[in-house]
């Protein structure tokens, strides 16, 4: 999809890092999710938006998660604030009990 709407090799690449980072959360954290991909333009700019929604635990202190380097688990804590620095825009909701939604949206250059 990323290519059909036009972005380079390079940006395909880091399309799909930040969308396996917050998948794999998903997974790991929930015992799966949703991962929705949809084409969307804002004036001239056309880009790709990903909703990667899971029925999981929540996360509790979102700022916490987010700082490089915290882990809850086993893995390295590059996760979530790596997939942030991968794409453009980056936003994560999360309630104890229900679980959490990230959204991310990446533009064409």
């Amino acid at each position: 999809m990323a290519t059909r709407l036009g972005f380079s090799h390079c940006d395909v690449t880091l399309i799909a890092t930040a969308i396996s980072e917050i998948a794999r959360n998903a997974v790991e954290y929930a015992d799966g999710g949703d991962v929705v991909l949809t084409s969307i333009e804002e004036g001239r700019k056309k880009g790709l938006k990903i909703v990667v929604r899971d029925d999981g635990r929540g996360i509790a202190d979102i700022a916490t998660v987010m700082r490089d380097g915290y882990s809850s688990g086993d893995g390295l804590g590059i996760g979530l604030p790596g997939a942030r620095r991968l794409v453009d825009s980056f936003e994560i909701q999360s309630e104890i009990g229900k679980g959490t939604t990230v959204t991310m949206k990446k533009w064409v250059a």
